[in-house]
């Protein structure tokens, strides 16, 4: 479980007991009960079954891929896929690959509902780029109409794996994942994924300098 869990869930817990002995009742405990219970729920952190391969991108969230679009940017022709995370979701959020931090940037913005595209450039965000497999990705942490604060937990320079914990969103969000055009993408619109398990592509990566083959596996974390 996220920390965070603890904090309002054995909180609310503390309420419900004070209420109940000053009270000596169960009915005005009953609300900080169902939300104590809702808490520890919500910031659930389930392991995940992480797999490994040569030039795999997994998701860095769980939800609905809401779009899988081709967009022109200044690095280029590249694949952007957007994944909508529901109050019901995990909202942990894993690196999408293996590789080091090259950027954080955090941008202040809206709240405006996860759904409506124009979130992924009004709404309060923080944009990652991990170099690795010979590429570099870009995911952002969208905030939506309910979430209010995202975390990051990484600096530039950090390493980071794939699948690794990196960061939250609480309370509905959206996950935004810019691949290099020539990646072969493995997901949908419509398909729901799991952050660090599911993989949404495959890039092309240089051939190891020994020449031998990568071995394909995989990991829980």
């Amino acid at each position: 479980m996220v920390r965070d869990g603890y904090f309002y869930g054995f909180g609310l817990l503390a309420v419900a007991g004070a209420l109940i002995w000053w009270t000596g009742g169960w009915l005005w405990a009953i609300v900080p009960l169902l939300l104590a219970a809702f808490f520890l729920w919500f910031f659930r952190d389930p392991a995940r079954r992480i797999p490994s391969g040569a030039g795999l991108i997994v998701s860095p969230a769980d939800g609905v891929v809401t779009s899988v679009e081709h967009v022109s940017t200044l690095s280029g022709k590249q694949i952007k896929l957007s994944v909508f995370l529901s109050v019901f979701d995990v909202h942990v959020n894993r690196s999408p690959l293996s590789g080091l931090v090259r950027e954080v940037r955090y941008e202040k913005g809206l709240f405006l509902n996860a759904m409506n595209p124009a979130s992924a450039d009004k709404n309060e965000q923080n944009t990652v780029v991990v170099e690795g497999d010979g590429c570099q990705i870009v995911f952002k942490q969208i905030a939506g109409l309910l979430a209010r604060r995202i975390v990051f937990n990484k600096r530039v320079g950090d390493r980071v794996e794939r699948g690794e914990r990196v960061g939250l969103i609480k309370f509905g969000s959206r996950v935004d994942v810019l691949l290099p055009g020539n990646a072969a993408v493995s997901v949908k619109k419509g398909d729901r994924v799991r952050g660090g398990a599911s993989v949404l592509a495959k890039v092309p990566v240089p051939t190891p300098l020994s020449g031998e083959p990568m071995i394909a596996g995989e990991r829980r974390i």
